[in-house]
């Protein structure tokens, strides 16, 4: 009886083992997918009306100096803290 109960116990945490894994790899996936999907459709403009070019060109100078400030700020910060403040 305590063979059968124990048999039974781990059956079941063997199926709630690999249903939590199925669940976690796929929910997963999909997030990391759909980050990279908002991160390339943002940063190919797949988001701005092509036929404004004012929008357009602004839209592509506002992101490109954002990416400068933020890589400055990454190496302006990494040089304070190697030199120790």
């Amino acid at each position: 009886m305590t063979e059968n109960r124990e048999s039974l116990s781990e059956r079941e945490s063997k199926r709630i083992l690999e249903r939590v894994s199925r669940e976690a790899e796929s929910g997963a996936r999909s997030t990391v997918d759909h980050a990279v999907q908002r991160a390339r459709d943002h940063v190919s403009d797949a988001d701005v009306d092509q036929r404004d070019p004012i929008e357009y060109w602004g839209t592509r100078i506002g992101r490109v100096l954002g990416i400068v400030v933020a890589v400055g700020l990454i190496v302006w910060l990494t040089i304070l803290v190697v030199k120790g403040g």
